[in-house]
């Protein structure tokens, strides 16, 4: 790896392409959108971004604009005059006049509300504002990078986020790969946290066997690079020494080596290759899957609890419970919507009910998924 990565690991096709788009507009005052799931390092990229520049001297000012109240986020911005509402005893100082001359991050800006982008859009195209209360324009030259984990294509048609600012921002827009995709970046990544780690608390790791390598590469990694590095951390502390073994994982990612991962997700196809490539595998896969099981349960009931690992949520303790009956998926009538609606309860078991990762590992749009849970509603009765 070359040192001018500023601290962004990894050696893949998809961070390579991150990484160029980085040395292309460091030098440039033009505003760039961060697209990436949550976890996967955006504010990495807009601190070499700024480092990058000839901004470097200034301030970079960072503002998460999901985690300010709505009512407080434009004062804090923009900033406010003495007395122009309750508790403003005295003039404040907002983030933009901060970051005259340096980088502003806008993180989370598909949080913020309809009139703060109108405000935003009138600093983008004319490098003005006004704070809250005042009577007069203020000048500022605070480059402007915002991110998301959103689809703001997708809000912008639901009337939540602005059109021309969403055209406005996307001029340069950085897509941040989620983790999955990284293949052997997780290794990199690995072993620089366990590094840190070590000498963070004077632990001496001896190493993570194989088998624990390969969970991680087959997890599907829903916090991305903040949920390995959470992981590792407590992974080291709690281990003190000695080499990581698959007993120290957490269930959920030591069943991903026995073949518990993700449904499949398909690149570069419209909706609807992508759903009948899911049913036609799915189809196939789990009609292999049932006749393997059937065995199982044959054999041993035992063995196949351990080896499915399917479960039950018991309302009254608030907890999963294992099955001992035969569950219904495995009786002979197989019909084309019972392999559907295996595959849609499968998926949104695997992310405890979250129907947006559910559709995401199913390879199809939220909308879709609701729809075809509609259709499974009116079969099912």
């Amino acid at each position: 790896m070359k040192t001018e990565n500023w601290g962004i690991i990894g050696t893949s096709e998809k961070i390579q392409e991150v990484l160029e788009i980085i040395r292309q507009v460091a030098g440039t005052d033009v505003a760039i959108l961060i697209q990436g799931e949550s976890g996967t390092g955006k504010e990495m990229i807009v601190r070499a971004i700024h480092v990058t520049s000839s901004r470097r001297p200034g301030e970079l000012v960072s503002v998460n604009c999901g985690a300010i109240p709505e009512g407080i986020l434009e004062s804090e911005i923009f900033g406010h005059e003495k007395g122009s509402f309750t508790g403003a005893v005295s003039r404040r100082i907002g983030y933009f006049e901060m970051a005259n001359d340096g980088t502003i991050f806008l993180d989370e800006i598909g949080e913020m509300s309809l009139q703060t982008q109108v405000k935003l859009l009138r600093i983008l195209e004319l490098g003005e504002f006004m704070r809250v209360g005042g009577t007069h324009s203020l000048k500022t030259n605070a480059r402007v990078i915002a991110a998301t984990n959103k689809n703001l294509e997708q809000e912008v048609q639901k009337g939540n986020f602005r059109q021309d600012l969403f055209y406005r921002l996307k001029s340069v827009t950085i897509d941040v790969p989620p983790l999955r995709e990284r293949g052997k970046d997780i290794d990199l990544i690995t072993k620089k946290f366990i590094s840190d780690f070590e000498e963070k608390y004077k632990i001496n790791q001896e190493g993570i066997i194989p088998e624990v390598m390969e969970c991680f590469h087959n997890y599907s990694w829903p916090g991305n690079i903040r949920e390995l590095k959470n992981l590792l951390e407590s992974l080291v502390l709690l281990k003190k020494g000695g080499k990581i073994e698959l007993s120290d994982l957490p269930e959920n990612i030591r069943n991903s080596r026995a073949g518990v991962s993700g449904l499949p997700v398909y690149i570069n196809k419209t909706s609807d290759q992508a759903e009948r490539e899911l049913i036609y595998g799915a189809l196939l896969g789990l009609r292999a899957d049932i006749a393997d099981l059937k065995n199982m349960v044959r054999d041993s009931m035992d063995v196949l609890r351990k080896l499915t690992g399917y479960r039950r949520f018991d309302r009254e303790v608030g907890e999963f419970s294992e099955v001992v009956d035969v569950p219904a998926e495995l009786n002979d009538d197989i019909s084309v919507e019972k392999i559907e609606a295996g595959a849609i309860n499968e998926a949104l078991r695997r992310f405890n009910g979250n129907r947006r990762l559910a559709a995401k590992a199913l390879g199809i749009s939220e909308r879709t998924l609701y729809r075809r849970l509609g259709k499974l509603d009116n079969f099912n009765r």
